[in-house]
Protein backbone atom coordinates (compact mmCIF):
# COMPACT_ATOMS: atom_id res chain seq x y z
CA UNK A 1 0.00 0.00 0.00
CA UNK A 2 1.76 3.42 -0.78
CA UNK A 3 1.42 5.73 1.63
CA UNK A 4 -1.10 8.80 0.20
CA UNK A 5 1.05 11.60 1.32
CA UNK A 6 3.16 13.75 -0.44
CA UNK A 7 6.41 14.37 0.66
CA UNK A 8 6.03 17.94 1.47
CA UNK A 9 3.86 16.93 3.92
CA UNK A 10 5.09 18.11 7.74
CA UNK A 11 5.31 15.74 10.54
CA UNK A 12 4.66 17.20 14.11
CA UNK A 13 7.31 17.82 16.72
CA UNK A 14 8.71 14.99 19.11
CA UNK A 15 10.79 17.11 20.84
CA UNK A 16 8.48 19.70 21.49
CA UNK A 17 5.41 19.40 24.36
CA UNK A 18 2.21 19.98 23.00
CA UNK A 19 0.43 22.60 25.02
CA UNK A 20 -2.62 23.85 23.28
CA UNK A 21 -5.09 23.01 20.57
CA UNK A 22 -8.04 25.51 19.15
CA UNK A 23 -10.06 26.03 15.96
CA UNK A 24 -10.32 29.57 15.41
CA UNK A 25 -13.85 30.75 14.18
CA UNK A 26 -14.99 33.35 11.73
CA UNK A 27 -15.32 36.02 14.44
CA UNK A 28 -11.76 35.90 14.67
CA UNK A 29 -11.05 36.84 10.85
CA UNK A 30 -9.51 39.77 9.29
CA UNK A 31 -11.21 41.95 5.80
CA UNK A 32 -9.64 39.23 3.84
CA UNK A 33 -11.18 36.48 5.65
CA UNK A 34 -8.07 34.78 7.08
CA UNK A 35 -7.58 35.11 11.09
CA UNK A 36 -5.93 37.82 12.58
CA UNK A 37 -2.86 37.94 13.36
CA UNK A 38 -3.27 39.31 16.79
CA UNK A 39 -5.82 36.39 17.40
CA UNK A 40 -3.11 34.57 16.47
CA UNK A 41 -0.40 36.53 18.79
CA UNK A 42 -2.82 35.98 22.39
CA UNK A 43 -3.13 32.31 21.95
CA UNK A 44 0.58 31.76 21.32
CA UNK A 45 1.34 33.45 24.08
CA UNK A 46 -1.37 31.56 26.21
CA UNK A 47 0.66 28.84 25.06
CA UNK A 48 3.77 29.85 24.96
CA UNK A 49 3.11 30.32 29.03
CA UNK A 50 1.84 27.42 29.99
CA UNK A 51 6.03 25.26 30.32
CA UNK A 52 7.11 27.94 32.02
CA UNK A 53 4.51 28.77 34.72
CA UNK A 54 6.02 24.81 35.29
CA UNK A 55 9.29 26.53 36.72
CA UNK A 56 7.94 30.07 37.94
CA UNK A 57 5.41 28.60 40.24
CA UNK A 58 3.62 32.00 40.85
CA UNK A 59 2.70 35.41 38.70
CA UNK A 60 4.44 35.92 35.74
CA UNK A 61 4.15 38.55 32.68
CA UNK A 62 5.49 38.41 29.24
CA UNK A 63 8.64 40.56 29.18
CA UNK A 64 9.47 40.04 25.65
CA UNK A 65 8.24 38.51 22.44
CA UNK A 66 11.71 37.69 20.76
CA UNK A 67 11.14 36.56 17.39
CA UNK A 68 7.53 35.81 15.77
CA UNK A 69 7.08 34.78 12.43
CA UNK A 70 4.07 33.98 10.15
CA UNK A 71 4.86 31.62 7.55
CA UNK A 72 1.19 30.99 6.52
CA UNK A 73 -2.43 32.05 7.04
CA UNK A 74 -4.55 30.46 9.74
CA UNK A 75 -8.23 29.69 8.42
CA UNK A 76 -11.29 29.83 9.83
CA UNK A 77 -11.62 25.79 10.99
CA UNK A 78 -7.92 24.94 11.35
CA UNK A 79 -7.22 22.59 14.12
CA UNK A 80 -4.45 24.68 15.42
CA UNK A 81 -1.77 22.49 17.56
CA UNK A 82 0.61 24.73 19.45
CA UNK A 83 4.24 22.90 20.51
CA UNK A 84 6.58 24.39 22.88
CA UNK A 85 9.65 23.95 24.54
CA UNK A 86 12.19 26.19 27.21
CA UNK A 87 15.13 27.38 25.70
CA UNK A 88 16.48 28.87 28.83
CA UNK A 89 16.11 29.50 32.38
CA UNK A 90 17.70 32.72 33.48
CA UNK A 91 17.82 34.36 36.89
CA UNK A 92 14.15 36.47 36.73
CA UNK A 93 12.84 34.82 33.37
CA UNK A 94 12.33 31.68 31.15
CA UNK A 95 12.59 32.06 27.45
CA UNK A 96 10.17 29.23 25.51
CA UNK A 97 9.72 28.50 21.96
CA UNK A 98 6.30 27.52 20.20
CA UNK A 99 6.04 26.51 16.84
CA UNK A 100 2.04 26.67 15.44
CA UNK A 101 1.20 23.56 13.03
CA UNK A 102 -2.64 23.55 11.14
CA UNK A 103 -4.69 20.49 10.10
CA UNK A 104 -6.63 22.52 7.62
CA UNK A 105 -10.01 21.67 8.07
CA UNK A 106 -10.47 20.43 4.79
CA UNK A 107 -7.17 18.27 4.63
CA UNK A 108 -7.68 16.15 8.06
CA UNK A 109 -4.45 14.50 8.47
CA UNK A 110 -1.92 16.29 6.97
CA UNK A 111 -0.45 19.37 8.71
CA UNK A 112 1.71 22.95 7.83
CA UNK A 113 3.23 24.40 10.14
CA UNK A 114 1.87 28.23 9.91
CA UNK A 115 3.76 30.54 12.97
CA UNK A 116 6.85 30.11 15.17
CA UNK A 117 7.78 32.61 18.17
CA UNK A 118 10.17 32.91 20.78
CA UNK A 119 8.95 34.33 24.25
CA UNK A 120 10.30 35.42 27.41
CA UNK A 121 8.51 35.26 30.59
CA UNK A 122 9.27 36.99 33.82
CA UNK A 123 8.54 35.62 37.08
CA UNK A 124 6.96 38.40 39.22
CA UNK A 125 6.29 39.53 43.20
CA UNK A 126 2.92 40.49 43.95
CA UNK A 127 3.99 44.17 43.37
CA UNK A 128 4.75 43.44 39.92
CA UNK A 129 8.64 43.53 40.28
CA UNK A 130 10.63 40.58 39.20
CA UNK A 131 11.44 37.84 41.28
CA UNK A 132 13.89 35.02 41.41
CA UNK A 133 12.45 31.66 39.43
CA UNK A 134 12.93 28.62 41.74
CA UNK A 135 15.73 26.31 41.70
CA UNK A 136 14.54 22.83 41.51
CA UNK A 137 15.88 21.12 45.32
CA UNK A 138 18.87 19.14 44.88
CA UNK A 139 18.04 15.51 43.80
CA UNK A 140 14.76 16.19 42.32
Amino acid sequence: MTDPRSPHDIALPTDKELVLKVIPMPADTNGNGDIFGGWVMAQVDLAGSVLPARYIQGRMATVAVNEFIFKQPVRVGDILSFFSVISRVGNTSVTVEVEVYAERFADQGRFVKVTEARLTYVAIDEQGRPRPVPRPAAGA
